[in-house]
């Protein structure tokens, strides 16, 4: 039985190594951007009691699953079921770089001119990565790391996976 968490900042690889595992190894692929936000403009959180039951109903319907995400009040909630956990600490010139290159993500934008909007807005959250102090900073996903039990694996680079 294989259940991962995979988290980082913004741009650091989390969706591309999540499906590409999910493909490789039959795993369940949940992005929590999908259950995170409510829907509307200006984005606002879901209930975290709401978020809380849909992971739970995802994880109670997969024995092999793959979570990721940048929340680590939601990665929390399956922390303790997880057998692994992997941080993707790249640098924020990295994650900019791959957030400039990101294809396009048609469960969250409607186009790719839609997407590449949102684009400064992106990198200035990724550029605030290091200096924030909530649930999506660098500092909340190392004590997730440094707390985390079970086998953890750090990625400082896109070349991860041999």
């Amino acid at each position: 039985m294989r259940k991962i968490l995979i988290f980082g900042n913004s741009g650091s690889g989390k969706s591309t190594l999540a499906k590409e595992l999910a493909a490789s190894e039959k795993l369940a692929h949940l992005d929590l951007d999908t259950l995170a936000w409510l829907p509307g403009i200006p984005p606002e959180r879901a209930p975290l009691e709401v978020s809380k039951q849909r992971i739970q109903e995802f994880t109670q319907s997969y024995d092999n699953w793959a979570i990721e995400g940048c929340y680590t009040d939601l990665l929390e909630i399956v922390s303790a079921e997880a057998t692994e956990i992997i941080f993707l600490n790249l640098t924020v010139a990295q994650c900019i770089e791959n957030a400039k290159n990101r294809p396009w993500e048609p469960h969250k934008y409607e186009s790719k001119a839609a997407q590449d909007e949102n684009l400064a807005m992106l990198i200035a959250w990724i550029e605030a990565y290091p200096e924030r102090d909530d649930v999506f900073s660098y500092r909340s996903h190392m004590r997730l790391y440094e707390n985390f039990l079970g086998k953890k694996t750090m990625y400082t680079s896109n070349e991860r996976i041999p």
